[in-house]
């Protein structure tokens, strides 16, 4: 079990045990992130967006400077945060988002989930410390990106309180693209700083 979560856990989250996501926890992980693709976001699955949903073990275990957190009540997985190595690149993001970030260098947050039942407990706030944690024990890391579906509930207020939006796609692409009035996009871009 990682130092790291062990440390967070023990602050704020009582009743959970946050930790570095073993190959049993990957069935309630890939749950817990499903569930909030099918529900919070109204998209359900899909294949050229959600992949890591399904190949967790790829994308967050396997290599060294990633990783998935979760958090457990009772053995079962409430929450997940994971950090991958992954730089934004254009498309589909806004150009605007992806010339802040040196390739290589940058830490992107993914899959930052909490069920329903387990929201206002401070476990997306200690899973976020938790992973920024981990980006800072990384040499690599430089910088620290990630973006979020307006649709989910508290989602940009949540991180309008730990970083600086970069760039609203409600505002400014649905404005150039008028045309998308059927589903327009929803997709807050966001940079957080490394704790040093």
């Amino acid at each position: 079990m990682s130092d790291i979560a062990v440390t967070r856990g023990a602050r704020g989250v009582d009743g959970y045990v946050l930790r570095q996501a073993e190959p049993g926890d990957l069935p309630g992980a890939r749950s817990v992130m499903l569930d909030t693709v099918y529900r919070d976001f109204g998209t359900g699955y899909l294949p050229q967006w959600h992949s890591d949903i399904i190949d967790i073990d790829s994308y967050y275990l396997a290599p060294e400077d990633n990783t998935l957190f979760v958090a457990v009540q009772d053995g079962v997985v409430a929450a997940t945060a994971g950090v991958r190595g992954q730089t934004p690149v254009s498309p589909p993001h806004p150009l605007e988002v992806t010339n802040r970030f040196e390739e290589g260098h940058t830490a992107t947050l993914y899959r930052v989930y909490v069920r329903p039942e387990h929201r206002r407990r401070g476990l997306a706030a200690a899973l976020v410390d938790t992973c920024l944690d981990f980006i800072a024990s990384r040499d690599r890391y430089t910088a620290v990106y990630l973006h979020t579906d307006a649709r989910t509930p508290g989602a940009v207020e949540f991180w309008s309180k730990r970083g600086t939006i970069l760039f609203d796609e409600r505002i400014a692409i649905n404005e150039m693209r008028p045309e998308i009035s059927e589903a327009p996009f929803q997709t807050v871009h966001f940079e957080l700083e490394i704790p040093r």
